[in-house]
Order: structure tokens, then C-alpha cells, then sequence
């Protein structure tokens, strides 16, 4: 459960950001409460993007019928595909912030778009990806963002924007697996690193927003040729537990692509330099954790080292590979190559340096799902999945802690513990809450991005509940639906342009 104080031994560093430095410059998914998830942010020309996903609940109990919640969440008023659903809810979006004005701007909508037999459904369901990088072609850096296509669709797409304003659709990104056809539907890291702009197929149709089939890792210097080459051997050569390459990052001239395993992470590295390219595992079976360290997630450069975030997926419970429940860690890969578990359990004599088990002591901390560097600080994001528990009947449960919150009453529960939890650190080991309930928001059950930019630290928030939510009756216990005004996507901003 919550560890309500800081790490040991942790003397007040110099002043980051708290709490009370946050405000929030948007909320209700900038009016749609339909925009679930502020999926990928960047700063570019002068503005903040935000790339949305839409309608994630409703989308989950279509594709993932074997996600098990007692009462679903939201209201699902149609089915896929269907005229309603297409225009209404799934037509993913980038907005844009003008920070001096505090103006938002809708920059981009998906297109609705037709199949072969004329069904006509939204192309992207949202931007997973979003880097700035210059090709050669480009006069001057470019905004680039990667998305996540629909089923009947023909895979994702890169789009490209000079100034900001007018979004190109590049060519198909051609990623030849050589082997047999798979079905990409989801791009989730586009990372430019020695002047190539690097990415991984992560998801694919079927319910497998997670776990494309292939681990491999693409390059190019000419994203608009729509030719990409592939610069590891399929899998690094491992065993075919590994499920994809699910984040790519750069530290101390290297770059790292983390994966997804049934049995546990692994993390790769190479400097880049030579044909084909030098591949050194240095993390594996989720840093001796295993399953319970299925993803590699978040990961990002701090004092000279590389920080990640751990997880499982579906929110920390893997339903379909049977894996979890279990709370996320923070792990530190050195410049060595060695591993310290910074937040997490102890195991093969090796303590948390940060003397917090996983979930910074939360056992519904399912990922650490996004890191970020501000100033001198390092800023850590979770996704909690506690609110799910006021849609769940807990009656008769085994587990202690659900008798525990049965007998406590789930909606106060919820309502005391629900929401994600931010936490920073000066030093990378000693570590101090920011919020521990989604700012105030208990349906703001993900710290989905973390960018620092010239006008403050931005905080983008994962929050499907809406627009219409599912409320219990107290006196009866039925359960009905109802607008809900804490739905939808919220951005959060602290500090000003003299603090970064």
C-alpha cells in the first residue's frame, strides 16, 4: 500500500517542483471527454503538441474481452465500426499550446477513411510517438509522429509537420519482417539518435496493443522515402518470449531498446557505429524479477545514467498470459552496465537504494509508465489502477487486501487512494511525492507524459472515464450511467520560463 513519507535518509534537496507549483491548463480532453489519453507530447516551433487516443474503455471491451471488470466502466452506446462510434469517438487527435497566450489549437484530426467492402472507419486512433528530428531534406528540424491505425485499416503512418500548422502524411513505412506477415497497427517510439531517426513496430491487430510478434528495431535518415531498414537480428537472437521492442532511448552516446517478455524485459544497447550494428544485452528476465518485470518501459538519461520504469501490461495484471498482479519498478542502468533497483523488492542480495518496495510502496502502481527530467530533478509517473476497483465486486474475493477493502468500503477507498502518483528526485535514489491522487482526480489513473519545455514541466494525464461513467446507487446498488465532469484527458504545467 502508500508509503505516505519521502525515502530514507532524504534531506531536502534544492526546490523542485510540488504540488502546489501544478496548475491545471486543460482538462475534459480540451472539451471532448472522448480524449482518453495525452498519448505522446513534444515541444516544437515555439508551442507544446499533444497527441491523443480516444475512447480507450470503450475500445478495450471490444478488442479485449478477456479484461474481466464487473461493471464496465463507461457507457458504450455503439459498436465499431459503426457510423456513430467512427465520428463521434475515434478519430484521434494533436493539439497545440501557445503557452504566452495560454491558446490551445486543434493542429489535426484523422481522417475518416474507407476499406475495400466501403466501411468507413477513422484512419488513426491516435499519435503513440511523436520526436523532433531534421533528415537531410529537411531545412530545419521537423515534428514527426508516429500512429496507432485501426484494425480495418492498413497499418500506421508517419506523419510530418515543418511550421507546425500543415501535417503531412509521409509513405508507408515499408518494415519487411522477411519471415511472415504480420499485422502492425501501433508505432510507440520514434527516437533520433547519431542522425537517423530509429522506431519499433509495438502493436498489432487483434487485441495486441502491446506485443506486435516482431522485435525489431528499424532505421532511417529519410523518413519521408518510407524505406526503413532493419539494424538488429530478429529478436536480438533470443528466445521467442520476447514479444516486441517496446521503448527506445538514448544515454551516454548509446542507444537502448527495452522489450517485452513473458519472462521479464531484456535491454539492448549499441553505440551506433559499424554495419551491422554491435548489439550488448545488458539487462535480462526483467532484471531478475522475471514476469513481474514484463515490459521495459519508460526509460530517459539522468546524471549520467539511464533510469526506466517497469510494468506489466492491461494495467498491471496480464490477463491473457496470466502474469501479475504486481506493482512496477524503477531500475538504474549504469554507464558499466551494471543494474541498481532504485524502487523496487529486494532480491539476489540487492536491496532498493531508494528503501521503497515497488509502486514507491503501492501495490496498484501497475506501470511506471513515463520519466522526465526537469532542471536538476528526475520526475517518475505512475498508472494506478485502484479506481478500477469501484467498478469491481469484491464480495467474496480471496485475497486479503480485497477483504481489507470490501470491509473499508471500495468507494471510500477509491475515493482516499485512487488517481496516479507523481514523485521526483535530486539524486536518483532519495525520492519525494509531487501528488498520490491524479492531482485531485481519481479518474486520472495515468501520468501518461512528462516534457519539460522553455515555459515549465507539462503533465499529461490518462483518463478514460468519460464522457458517461458508471455510478452505484447506494441504497439499491444498481448500477447507472452518468455524464461524468472529471472525464476525459488533463494537461498540468508547473514553473515558469526562469525555472528550466
Amino acid at each position: 500500500m502508500k508509503n505516505d513519507g519521502a525515502s530514507r535518509n532524504s534531506p531536502e534537496p534544492p526546490p523542485g517542483f510540488r504540488r502546489s507549483d501544478f496548475r491545471k491548463v486543460s482538462e475534459n480532453g480540451f472539451g471532448d471527454r472522448y480524449n482518453a489519453y495525452a498519448y505522446s507530447m513534444a515541444w516544437f516551433a515555439d508551442h507544446l503538441f499533444v497527441g491523443t487516443s480516444r475512447a480507450n474503455l470503450h475500445l478495450l471491451k471490444i478488442a479485449m474481452p478477456f479484461v474481466r471488470i464487473d461493471t464496465w466502466p463507461v457507457e458504450c452506446l455503439h459498436d465499431n465500426y459503426t457510423p456513430e462510434f467512427e465520428q463521434e469517438a475515434t478519430r484521434g487527435e494533436i493539439w497545440k499550446l501557445h503557452p504566452p497566450s495560454g491558446q490551445w489549437t486543434r493542429a489535426f484530426q484523422a481522417p475518416l477513411v474507407r476499406d475495400a467492402e466501403g466501411v468507413e472507419f477513422s484512419r488513426d486512433l491516435g499519435y503513440r510517438g511523436m520526436e523532433v528530428y531534421q533528415s537531410p531534406r529537411d531545412s530545419a528540424p521537423a515534428l514527426y509522429a508516429a500512429t496507432w491505425s485501426r484494425s480495418l485499416g492498413t497499418g500506421p503512418d508517419i506523419l510530418c509537420t515543418r511550421d507546425g500548422v500543415h501535417f503531412d502524411v509521409l509513405p508507408k513505412p515499408r518494415f519487411g519482417t522477411g519471415d511472415r506477415a504480420i499485422t502492425f497497427n501501433a508505432i510507440r517510439s520514434l527516437t533520433a539518435f547519431r542522425g537517423r531517426l530509429y522506431t519499433a513496430p509495438t502493436g498489432a491487430t487483434k487485441g495486441n496493443v502491446n506485443a506486435s510478434g516482431v522485435s525489431r528495431v528499424y532505421a532511417t535518415d529519410d523518413p519521408a522515402s518510407g524505406e526503413w531498414e532493419c539494424v538488429n537480428d530478429p529478436g536480438f537472437g533470443e528466445p521467442p518470449d520476447v514479444l516486441t521492442v517496446y521503448e527506445l532511448a538514448v544515454a551516454g552516446g548509446h542507444l537502448y531498446a527495452a522489450t517485452m517478455g513473458l519472462s521479464g524485459f531484456q535491454v539492448w544497447r549499441t553505440d551506433g557505429e559499424g554495419t551491422p550494428l554491435r548489439w550488448e544485452k545488458v539487462v535480462d528476465r526483467g532484471a531478475g524479477r522475471g514476469a513481474l518485470n514484463q515490459i521495459g518501459g519508460s526509460m530517459v538519461e539522468f546524471r549520467g545514467a539511464l533510469y526506466m520504469g517497469t510494468g506489466i501490461q492491461n494495467g498491471g495484471h496480464d490477463w491473457r498470459n496470466k502474469i501479475g498482479p504486481a506493482a512496477a519498478e524503477v531500475l538504474r542502468i549504469n554507464a558499466d552496465g551494471s543494474v541498481d533497483i532504485i524502487v523496487g523488492n529486494p532480491r539476489d542480495g540487492q536491496e532498493p537504494l531508494s528503501g521503497m518496495r515497488a509502486g514507491f510502496g503501492n501495490f496498484f502502481a501497475g506501470y511506471l509508465w513515463r520519466m522526465g527530467v526537469c532542471g536538476d530533478w528526475l520526475y517518475a509517473g505512475t498508472m494506478d489502477w485502484a479506481t478500477i476497483l469501484e467498478f469491481s465486486d469484491l464480495t467474496g474475493k480471496p485475497s486479503v487486501a480485497a477483504k481489507m477493502i470490501a470491509d473499508a468500503g471500495v468507494a471510500n477507498f477509491v475515493r482516499v487512494r485512487g488517481g496516479f502518483e507523481l514523485w521526483r528526485t535530486a539524486d536518483g535514489e532519495n525520492w519525494l511525492p509531487v501528488t498520490r491522487d491524479g492531482f485531485g482526480n481519481r479518474f486520472n489513473y495515468g501520468c501518461r507524459t512528462i516534457t519539460a519545455t522553455p515555459h515549465g514541466l507539462f503533465v499529461g494525464t490518462a483518463n478514460p472515464f468519460g464522457p458517461r461513467v458508471a455510478v452505484q446507487d447506494r441504497k439499491s446498488g444498481e448500477w447507472r450511467y452518468e455524464d461524468n465532469p472529471a472525464g476525459g484527458l488533463e494537461i498540468w504545467c508547473a514553473g515558469s520560463p526562469n525555472q528550466i
